[in-house]
């Protein structure tokens, strides 16, 4: 009488064990913006756009590196704290300096200036700045 009830609570333990393992949900597949290797997304920056003596707006900037060279890449990688820092500084001095609530903001010189920000942070060339988006929200 023992050995049959053990058996039947073993035979019943496989086959919940088997329904779990069934009903478990699948690995996701990871989401990846595009298949380059070399593309490296950077989570969007926010800056406050003034209005004279206070914030009237702001300003976001959605960017990412292109950065063929694997060796530039993992050094971009371990340094990205330093370099998004970086970047969001720089976009908090151009928003206070140059973005009116009126105007549309110089996508040029966000450019340029993100650029130069990576280029100075990574102390070489080949990181190639990517804008995906430049957006104004005014709050008045």
């Amino acid at each position: 009488m023992r050995s049959s009830v053990l058996v039947l609570s073993l035979l019943l333990g496989f086959c919940v064990g088997a329904r779990a393992a069934e009903d478990a949900p699948a690995a996701q597949p990871e989401h990846k913006v595009t298949q380059s290797e070399s593309y490296i997304m950077i989570e969007p920056i926010y800056a406050t756009i003034m209005d004279g003596e206070r914030p009237g707006g702001m300003l976001l900037v959605a960017i990412g590196l292109d950065i063929p060279d694997a060796q530039l890449r993992a050094e971009a990688m371990r340094a990205m704290p330093v370099l998004r820092d970086a970047f969001v500084r720089s976009m908090m001095g151009f928003a206070w300096t140059h973005v009116r609530l009126a105007r549309q903001p110089d996508v040029g010189a966000i450019a340029d200036r993100l650029q130069r920000v990576a280029d100075k942070t990574l102390k070489r060339r080949g990181a190639r700045v990517l804008l995906a988006q430049v957006a104004c929200r005014v709050t008045n």
